[in-house]
């Protein structure tokens, strides 16, 4: 004989929308439930070429686990991720490429620039190291170190996290958008 379920109705959940809740239904705004789960399912496509990249495998190692914060699947194909993260030196030579890989992900997309060299050039400051991938693809967030502690990296994807949590679904239509988007070239 089995006992009904009983549920502690003093818990508090955190992160649900707000919106009004009855005996087995929920109510709430449609944008506050596409933000709740483009937040909580993000999948990263990392693109590492030096040092940077081993402290993101530390990063989504068991120790740190990437996969608590929904980046449960890393993506190796453009076309299937919401956020590139860039870590480690871009040459000149590979901007074209990287540029190419942002354009083929689909939207909404995010970018996470991992440590100086993909945010500053880092000591590379050299003819053929890109001094920053701003310069041919839009950045939303900066993650500082050389190379930065997996500490760093998940504050990094957690403040990306929140630009997504407040990023409206039209967002992306907006002439601010389209104009950051023009700045680089891009239509």
């Amino acid at each position: 004989m089995s006992r009904p379920v009983q549920f502690n109705t003093h818990v508090k959940f955190e992160g649900i929308p707000e919106g009004y809740m009855g005996e087995g239904f929920m109510a709430t705004n449609l944008e506050k439930v596409v933000s709740l789960a483009r937040k909580n399912s993000i999948w990263p496509l990392p693109y590492a070429t030096s040092c940077c990249g081993i402290e993101f495998m530390a990063t989504v190692a068991s120790h740190y686990d990437l996969a608590r914060f929904g980046a449960e699947r890393m993506s190796f194909s453009p076309r299937q991720c919401d956020l590139i993260m860039v870590m480690g030196t871009i040459a000149k030579k590979m901007g074209p490429v990287l540029r190419q890989v942002y354009l083929q992900m689909a939207e909404p997309r995010w970018v996470m620039a991992v440590g100086a060299c993909a945010s500053s050039g880092g000591i590379f400051d050299t003819y053929s190291v890109l001094q920053g991938i701003d310069q041919v693809i839009p950045v939303d967030v900066y993650v500082p170190g050389c190379p930065p502690r997996p500490e760093a990296i998940l504050d990094g994807f957690m403040r990306i996290q929140e630009l997504v949590n407040a990023e409206g679904l039209r967002r992306r239509y907006s002439d601010q958008y389209k104009g950051l988007l023009a700045e680089y070239g891009i239509q």
